[in-house]
């Protein structure tokens, strides 16, 4: 069965002639999910199914997992990989953050552009060896937005384009944002691509639980407010003042008060978790990988090698159910694991 999934003495998955007569291995699709920093999993997942013969014909991908699986259907998944490892420290985060004063996003996203721009190039998506899609969504129509074709780079940015956190994306005529906001986990882009059988990986599976409702509930009454200092000290200013620096503590908060980004990101997490939860119910994946990434952040890119093992893991346990609805799916005539 290995070799069947490998594509060794079978038909490719257009359905060429390579071995044994009609017999063809199904067209497998992975749709990778949205997740920000957690997508770092995905790599850990790509290297554990390759590692065992599962290569998807189709990827698709939401927000960081369109971004890691255009690194995988551009034959560039090594640097990234080796770029996320090298992401030591919040300081190696802040350096690809840049912060604008102006414009629609607090991140300007031209820094991390660059650096995706180095890794997979001028590289078009129609090139690419396999099939490809990045889930966007237009900015005033709310569209689900394909991107099959175009820039590689432009289809990875604008899917990643977090409301309010990035600037929107340009691509053809279209304002593009976060494909998140309508499919965090594009199982149906998978399917329309033709892949006939499913792979999906969900990574906020565990950020909430069966989230409930509080029925009551209001503060608590406030005790007098002590009486004012009739001399108020005067208001100091640090000697050197960074309007950067000011914009990024506002950005990520300080020791009791959450910041921009942590209220923005929670508030997208919530939003994402019921869309994620009605979307996969209604069209639900053949497969589905849960990575146990809950406990990480959105902007923990630097623990990427905790990430990664924690997408290996999740993808181990998945083998031979992967492999077992493979064989059961498998087109009629194709052998089983056995033969």
């Amino acid at each position: 069965m290995l070799d069947i999934l490998r594509g060794r003495g079978v038909n490719g998955a257009n359905g060429e002639k390579v071995g044994l007569g009609s017999i063809r291995r199904p067209v497998v699709g992975l749709a990778l999910g949205g997740g920000a920093a957690r997508g770092f999993a995905h790599i850990g997942i790509l290297r554990t199914l390759l590692a065992n013969g599962i290569v998807p014909d189709v990827v698709v991908g939401t927000s960081i997992g369109a971004a890691v699986g255009g690194a995988y259907a551009a034959d560039r998944l090594d640097a990234l990989e080796e770029w996320a490892r090298s992401l030591q420290g919040m300081r190696n985060i802040l350096g690809y953050l840049d912060i604008r004063l102006n414009g629609s996003g607090l991140i300007g996203g031209e820094k991390l552009a660059t650096r995706l721009e180095e890794s997979v190039g001028q590289t078009l998506i129609e090139d690419l060896p396999m099939k490809f899609a990045s889930v966007a969504t237009e900015v005033r129509t709310g569209h689900e937005i394909w991107l099959t074709r175009g820039r590689l780079v432009e289809a990875m940015r604008a899917s990643y384009a977090l409301p309010g956190i990035f600037s929107p994306v340009l691509v053809g005529d279209r304002w593009l944002v976060d494909g998140a906001l309508v499919n965090p986990v594009p199982v149906s882009a998978a399917r329309a691509l033709g892949a006939e059988i499913v792979i999906a990986v969900n990574l906020s599976s565990d950020i909430f639980t069966h989230s409930t409702t509080i029925y009551s509930h209001g503060a608590m009454p406030s005790p007098l407010p002590p009486e004012a200092d009739e001399t108020p000290a005067k208001r100091r200013f640090p000697r050197f003042f960074s309007p950067e620096k000011t914009v990024k503590r506002e950005f990520f908060g300080t020791a009791g008060r959450p910041g921009i980004s942590s209220v923005m990101v929670d508030a997208f997490n919530i939003m994402q978790d019921r869309i994620t939860r009605a979307r996969l119910a209604g069209d639900p994946p053949d497969l589905l990988i849960t990575p146990r990434v809950g406990q990480f952040g959105w902007f923990d890119f630097h623990r990427a090698e905790d990430l990664i093992a924690h997408g290996v893991r999740a993808a181990e346990r998945a083998l031979d159910s992967i492999q077992e609805t493979i064989e059961v799916l498998a087109p009629e005539g194709a052998p089983k694991r056995s033969e």
